[in-house]
């Protein structure tokens, strides 16, 4: 493998082509597409600047690495991609590839971040700021998850979470075959209009949760006091620990808590009007 080492490069295309190269500590200063249409790629404790530095790049590696704001749109088109330990400043990053594995890496700036992915692995990443991550994508599998960027995940699927903790609002919407184990799940509307939405041992805050959603199942989960008008309009079995302050109009399947403050059913049900909702005995 060839190696380039301590240089700046600036302007277009600096680094256009290459292939079987190690990248260490280099920075790409201003200009656009400092590395683009290459492969084979290790990208080792470098500084991106300028303007969409990874665009069409296969089989790649980048660790240590550090993108500042004016990187934006940094990532795109590029498969086969491991990020490791790099933190991120630029919004719209990684777009259009298919596996893309994130290990120990921090973004600051998650607008419109991981849009239509396709094979995603995560594992202990932390989102601020920004809207709509995730969007589009489908097959992640997330372990270690620290978000407050807003509208998380909306239109994925295939989708496994584990010890996740994601503060915002309408996160999970229209998502599909998406499970969420051990997880903090805080924000208004959450998983509304979804399918074969699973959650097991988590815990939910925030208003009118789990609306609209279609085949929804929960396993020893727990709820926020402030949640109220829980599961409107839903296709539901769910399995309460503890206490749920209002259900309302469920449209069919079972749910049982140690404690409910109230039930309202009223003329707007759904029909069949069937579900089943009982305090545990």
């Amino acid at each position: 493998m060839n190696i380039i080492k301590d240089k700046s490069f600036g302007g277009e295309r600096p680094l256009f082509g290459l292939k079987q190269t190690r990248l260490e500590n280099i920075t790409i200063t201003d200009g656009e597409s400092g590395i683009k249409h290459c492969e084979d790629i290790e990208a080792i404790g470098c500084t991106f600047i300028g303007k969409y530095p990874f665009w069409h790049v296969d089989r790649s590696v980048i660790k240590d690495c550090l993108f500042e704001p004016g990187s934006r749109s940094a990532i795109w088109y590029s498969d086969d991609m491991r990020v490791e330990n790099t933190i991120i400043n630029a919004p719209k990053l990684f777009r259009e590839q298919k596996n893309l594995e994130i290990i120990d890496t921090v973004i600051n700036d998650a607008d419109e971040t991981f849009w239509k992915i396709k094979n995603l692995k995560v594992r202990n990443l932390k989102l601020h700021d920004g809207t709509y991550p995730f969007m589009f994508s489908e097959d992640i599998f997330v372990d270690g998850l620290e978000s407050d960027a807003k509208y998380v995940f909306q239109y994925v699927k295939n989708v496994e979470i584990h010890h996740a903790k994601i503060t915002t609002k309408d996160a999970f919407w229209e998502v599909e075959n998406v499970t969420i184990y051990d997880s903090e799940l805080h924000g208004e509307y959450l998983g509304w209009h979804s399918k074969n939405l699973r959650l097991v041992n988590c815990h939910i805050s925030g208003e009118q949760p789990l609306c609209y959603a279609h085949d929804l199942m929960l396993e020893n989960c727990t709820f926020d006091a402030a949640c109220d008008r829980a599961f409107e309009f839903s296709t539901l079995h769910a399995d309460i620990s503890g206490s749920i302050t209002n259900i309302k109009n469920p449209t069919s399947g079972r749910i049982v808590a140690d404690s409910i403050g109230s039930v309202t059913i009223d003329e707007f049900v759904r029909q069949p009007n069937d579900c089943v909702i009982e305090e545990r005995r």
